[in-house]
């Protein structure tokens, strides 16, 4: 088979990523359960869906979202970890600074810096680590919660001790004087 062949019978084959732009997110799901509510005619079924989405620069962000469809529940789990971001105030190695923990029901999560020994966690605590970018850190889940929503929760509660509401620049008005161009950037909350 010659070169002009192969280029041929590739041209008609599409390309795995449809040229889609990259989510300014990463995202990963936590848990996807199907929720059953009784009525007079039988059984109503839904989905809920737990994910965290974070930017691995110190942005991270935990949302629930319940639809009919687990594509529909995955799209507001999305949107709703999105309006819950937090930025963190990590260390020049991406660990934190000092040694936090949180309850939230009755899940129990401590976090701990380490220095060089890498992520030190397990199950939800490792995802919610990783989408937000630590690097040496050691975690326990002290409970013995197996709720992942429940020990995602504890997390971010921890998480927020070192954090500051994720907001985005937003230009607000651009201003042209003596063909130069002058941006103001505010900080606003979402």
């Amino acid at each position: 088979m010659t070169e002009e062949e192969n280029k041929k019978k590739n041209s008609n084959r599409r390309s795995s990523s449809f040229n889609r732009p990259k989510p300014e997110f990463d995202q990963k799901i936590l848990s996807i359960r199907r929720v059953t509510r009784v009525v007079a005619g039988g059984r109503r079924f839904s989905f809920s869906v737990a994910l965290v989405a974070g930017d691995k620069k110190g942005s991270v962000g935990l949302g629930l979202g319940k639809a009919g469809d687990t594509s529909l529940a995955i799209n507001k789990a999305v949107r709703n970890a999105k309006k819950n971001m937090i930025k963190l105030k990590l260390t020049k190695t991406m660990s934190i600074p000092h040694e936090v923990s949180a309850k939230f029901s009755s899940s129990y999560v401590m976090l701990m810096p380490n220095k060089g020994r890498g992520l030190v966690v397990g199950t939800v605590v490792r995802d919610i680590a990783k989408l937000s970018g630590m690097k040496d850190i050691t975690g326990k889940i002290i409970s013995n919660s197996k709720n992942k929503l429940n020990n995602a929760k504890a997390v971010m509660a921890a998480l927020s001790q070192i954090s500051s509401k994720y907001s985005k620049t937003i230009i607000e008005s651009v201003v042209i004087k003596n063909k130069e161009i002058i941006v103001p950037e505010v900080e606003k909350e979402k």
